[in-house]
């Protein structure tokens, strides 16, 4: 993560639509300068879209746990059926990412997203009708996982078409943005839905929110894309390649393990939050969307964070720096004996993590050639999301035994270790970058 890393933008196409001659001065033009992917109408659109339909993914994210855990009173099944959503990316990430270098990543988001729709709709449907059992609700996860591990990276490449290089940096903490602000709306609002109508109706009004998104797709223009990957190309051929470049490639390499590492035992600590909630602190729904919502509210404080210091703060610091703070304010949260405390620590893990992952996810993007994006992106997605399950078993696993607050504490305990690791090797890494684009020039 060299802090010197900058690419030559690109002006063969102009995705803005607020030429340097039409800005106004004062708050407008401030926040222009604070957020500069704003200044692309097709990204605008997206952000308004993209944002309603995440808070109803964290709907269904948040009623799906709380209706397991009903159903069960299992910590364990609550992480094997948040791994079951993920573990789609794990094996089918790779592949997702072939088809984003090789087809019209707009079209490939109008299927994908309308998939989902559907999906969501059934699964409410028969949560409605009283006839949900586990096994259900897992295959429903799965295939929501499925569609997503093409989805996800189609995101993330998508990126590239609506802005300008220079604002890439900014649209990838905005989207990451989306993703938390909708953290902090959505576990509110599912709670509250939970009470009132049920998890069904959380589920179904997941499956109409995609109807946002869906339109802003279609409101979106962009020049004709870049070329892709020809058609003929086998398609394990053409991950090998995607492995290859990201292996060789020292800066991207070192993300990925680092990414790794943090996913598994860091994110891991979401799915016992209704475990928390309900048995540490006697919390109903609502008490559940609110621990869901300290942590969203500090991530969404810390991707706002990034897009404002873009080019201010070095990256190194803050990936090192955020993850620090995470895996303290973590550890922290397990000691807490009053939710009020544990919110504030939650909050504060939220600020560190995504401040990292968010600077982490724009070095990616930056970096990588265009004809590479999707598989590289499907890549690093692959083991921020795809390990997931594998932390999600991990720690309902030892949650199940010795305790969830013991199980989410040695997770960060791991995180903080891998933190100082890295921190230790960021010479070499710096140097081995140097050398890698010496190389190519």
């Amino acid at each position: 993560m060299n802090d010197n890393l900058n690419e030559k933008s690109d002006d063969s196409t102009n995705h803005s639509d607020f030429p340097p001659t039409s800005r106004q001065p004062g708050m407008k033009e401030r926040a222009l300068s604070a957020f500069p992917a704003f200044r692309s109408r097709n990204f605008r659109l997206y952000f308004i879209g993209q944002i309603v339909s995440m808070i109803g993914t964290w709907l269904q994210m948040v009623a799906q746990g709380w209706l397991v855990l009903e159903m069960t009173g299992s910590a364990f099944w609550v992480g094997v059926t948040a791994a079951a959503s993920s573990l789609p990316t794990l094996f089918l990430s790779l592949f997702g990412g072939v088809i984003v270098d090789r087809y019209n990543r707009k079209t490939i988001l109008l299927w994908t997203q309308s998939a989902s729709m559907v999906l969501a709709l059934v699964l409410g449907a028969v949560t409605l009708s009283g006839k949900v059992t586990l096994a259900f609700i897992m295959v429903m996860a799965f295939l929501l996982g499925c569609v997503a591990a093409v989805a996800t990276p189609a995101i993330q490449a998508f990126l590239s078409e609506m802005v300008e290089r220079a604002e890439l940096h900014s649209a990838v903490a905005l989207n990451a943005a989306i993703f938390n602000a909708s953290r902090v709306i959505g576990p509110a609002i599912a709670g509250l839905m939970i009470a009132w109508i049920g998890t069904g109706g959380a589920f179904m009004a997941n499956g109409l929110s995609y109807l946002a998104v869906i339109a802003a797709l279609l409101a979106i223009r962009t020049a004709a894309p870049p070329k892709r990957l020809e058609a003929h190309q086998p398609p394990l051929q053409s991950i090998r390649e995607g492995i290859i470049y990201t292996w060789e490639h020292p800066v991207i390499r070192t993300i990925v393990i680092f990414v790794s590492v943090v996913s598994i035992f860091g994110w891991s600590f979401m799915s016992m939050l209704p475990v928390v909630a309900k048995q540490t602190f006697g919390m109903g729904s609502d008490g559940m969307g609110y621990l869901f919502s300290a942590f969203g509210l500090g991530s969404l404080s810390g991707t706002v964070l990034v897009s404002m210091s873009s080019g201010k703060i070095r990256s190194t610091s803050m990936v090192i720096g955020g993850i620090l703070t995470f895996s303290l304010a973590l550890g922290a949260f397990t000691f807490a004996t009053d939710e009020r405390v544990a919110m504030a620590f939650l909050f504060i893990a939220g600020i560190g993590m995504l401040s990292a992952f968010a600077t982490m996810t724009a070095t990616v993007q930056r970096l990588v050639e265009d004809r590479y994006r999707g598989r590289v992106m499907s890549i690093y997605l692959m083991v921020l999301m795809g390990f997931m399950p594998l932390g999600n078993l991990q720690v309902g696993f030892l949650s199940e035994h010795f305790g969830t607050a013991l199980a989410i504490r040695i997770g960060s305990m791991v995180v903080l270790l891998a933190t100082i690791l890295l921190f230790s090797y960021r010479k070499e890494i710096q140097a081995a970058w140097r050398e890698y684009r010496g190389s190519e020039a």
